[in-house]
C-alpha cells in the first residue's frame, strides 16, 4: 500500500516536472502570438495579470520598469505552473480530453479570477472581438503545450544515452 502511494506521487511529480518544461515552451508560443497581435493592433501588454498577482501576493512594483519585470515574471511563472498541471492531466487522460480540460482550466481561471480581483471587467463586458483574441492566445498555449508534451513523451522511448547526445 505505502509503495503504491509512493509510486503514484513519484509518477505525478515526474509528469508535473515534464509538464512545467512543456509549459515554458507553450508560454513562449503564447508570448509570440500575443506579441504579434499587440504589434498588429498597436496596443500595449495587459497589466491585469501582474495586478492580480500583486493583489494576491501583496506586491506593488515601485516604478514602470519594476512593473514590467514583475509582469514578465508573472507571465512566465503562470505559464510554467499551468504546464505542471497540464502534465498531470496529460498523464492519465486521452490527449484531446487533457488538452480541452487544460484549456478550460487555464482560461476559466483567468476569466473568473481577474474580475474577482477587480483588475479586469467581467467577461460579458469584454466584447466579442477581445474574447475571441483571448481564446486564441490560450488555444495557442494549450496546443503548443500538447505538442511539447507529445515530443517529451516520445523522447522517453529512446535509450538514455541517446537522449543526452541527440537533438
Amino acid at each position: 500500500m505505502f509503495q503504491s502511494i509512493v509510486n503514484s506521487v513519484s509518477t505525478a511529480a515526474a509528469r508535473a516536472g515534464k509538464g512545467a518544461l512543456a509549459g515554458v515552451l507553450a508560454t513562449a508560443a503564447m508570448t509570440a502570438s500575443s506579441t504579434a497581435e499587440m504589434k498588429l493592433r498597436g496596443r500595449s501588454a495587459s497589466d491585469a495579470p501582474s495586478k492580480a498577482a500583486g493583489r494576491v501576493l501583496g506586491v506593488q512594483p515601485r516604478n514602470p520598469e519594476g512593473a514590467a519585470r514583475f509582469g514578465n515574471f508573472v507571465h512566465w511563472s503562470y505559464g510554467t505552473g499551468w504546464g505542471a498541471v497540464g502534465g498531470i492531466l496529460h498523464g492519465p487522460l486521452e490527449p484531446a480530453v487533457a488538452t480541452l480540460t487544460h484549456f478550460g482550466s487555464v482560461w476559466g481561471t483567468e476569466v473568473m479570477m481577474l474580475p474577482a480581483l477587480d483588475v479586469a471587467p467581467p467577461l460579458p463586458e469584454w466584447g466579442e472581438r477581445e474574447i475571441a483574441i483571448d481564446i486564441f492566445h490560450h488555444a495557442v498555449y494549450v496546443v503548443a503545450f500538447a505538442a511539447a508534451w507529445a515530443l517529451l513523451q516520445a523522447s522517453d522511448d529512446r535509450p538514455a544515452w541517446k537522449k543526452l547526445f541527440s537533438s
